[in-house]
């Protein structure tokens, strides 16, 4: 579904419709839900790789404590946003990356012992120290989710087993500051309790591992993961994180701090793909909604392979001079205009009533959505970016 505003602002969009909207008041609103669900005095961090749009990026700098970046390019705009807080992540930081993190005075989340190495380099040759936490990827494994970054195989974070040898390296490297550790473990976790399970025990895994190694901990992130649902009536229950975390702050030393850096949860729901119906067809008993616009834009659907749903918006305008196409009572796959079957963003959902110039609308589209797809396939236009 789609408010007044969401809906004024596609009535006045250029035609055929193609948008995204973006609502600044949601991603407040989103934002404080989050902050109130948190423990008093732990830090919220917006993670910009959900969207990066330079609007969503200024807004959440303002509303949360900070950014975290997971790229120079994300860095270069979230300084712009004037972020008071940034942490770079990501497993493949260029030496010009490290850089422009120790310019920026930004924390970076150690993913290895050769990136600890560069990162002390580059913080001795601007004669400055760098500000760092260790990203480990724990035997134990997170909360359920979309996708596991720890338990198991992935390129992210330093394996336990190596932490002790890790540990001593940034013991002789004095151009570092080591604060702590970076523990997130999971994407698109609908299950707050366990998620609040999650948190409790990165907190005491930190404190015991930074007690045996003699790390004065002053900073435990957990990353990010509180997910949505996008195709159903799930939801991540605010109340139950907020219950679950009610003894965190105690198991944490005095003035450490408890990082969370959701990005997803921020941003999907302030956010709207819509995409106007260009043709109606059935072939071999589906009907097909082909739509301007697709997977190029919103790639989320096909990538994930679910089917997101829509909302019809009705437009009376009709400007030709024959019959308008139009659909009552059945199912219908909202397609893409590109060249391959893949482009799909809707199978088989139910509609009352739809027209050729109608608009389809799909919600909880802020994040993941234009960021992650292959915008230059077939070098249509882009959407129109409107920001409410």
């Amino acid at each position: 579904m789609f408010g007044e505003r969401v809906g004024a602002a596609l009535t006045g969009a250029a035609t055929p419709v193609c948008a995204y909207v973006y609502d600044r008041a949601a991603l407040r609103d989103r934002a404080a839900a989050v902050r109130a669900a948190l423990p008093p005095g732990a830090v919220l961090l917006y993670a910009m790789k959900a969207n990066g749009h330079p609007e969503v990026v200024a807004t959440l700098a303002a509303a949360t404590d900070g950014l975290e970046v997971a790229s120079g390019g994300e860095l270069a705009v979230a300084r712009a946003a004037g972020a008071e807080r940034i942490v770079f992540g990501g497993p493949g930081k260029t030496d010009a990356e490290l850089r422009a993190a120790v310019d920026a005075g930004a924390l970076v989340n150690v993913e290895s012992a050769h990136e600890l190495r560069r990162l002390a380099l580059a913080a001795q040759r601007a004669a400055t120290t760098a500000t760092a936490a260790l990203r480990v990827n724990r035997a134990a494994a997170g909360p359920a989710g979309s996708h596991r970054m720890t338990g198991n195989p992935t390129p992210f974070g330093i394996d336990e087993t190596q932490l002790a040898d890790v540990l001593a390296l940034a013991e002789t490297l004095p151009s570092v500051r080591l604060r702590g550790f970076h523990l997130h473990a999971v994407s698109n976790s609908l299950d707050a309790a366990g998620y609040a399970e999650f948190v409790a025990d990165a907190v005491a895994w930190s404190v015991a591992t930074a007690g045996r190694h003699g790390l004065p901990l002053a900073y435990v992130n957990v990353g990010g993961g509180l997910g949505i649902d996008y195709a159903g009536d799930g939801r991540f229950d605010l109340a139950a994180l907020r219950a679950g975390l009610a003894g965190v702050p105690g198991a944490l030393p005095t003035g450490a701090e408890l990082v969370v850096e959701p990005g997803r949860f921020l941003a999907a729901e302030a956010g709207w793909y819509a995409a106007e119906v260009l043709d109606l067809k059935r072939t071999h008993g589906r009907w097909f909604a082909v739509l301007r616009g697709g997977t190029h834009h919103f790639r989320l659907p096909a990538a994930w392979g679910y089917s997101h749903p829509f909302t019809v918006l009705p437009v009376e305008r009709w400007p030709y001079p024959f019959a308008r196409p139009e659909v009552r009572d059945v199912p219908v796959d909202a397609v893409g205009e590109l060249c391959t079957p893949r482009d799909v963003l809707t199978r088989a959902q139910p509609v009352a009533r739809l027209r050729v110039g109608d608009v389809l609308v799909f919600g909880r589209a802020g994040a993941y959505g234009w960021d992650i797809s292959h915008h230059e396939f077939l070098r249509h236009p882009h959407p129109e970016m409107i920001i409410v």
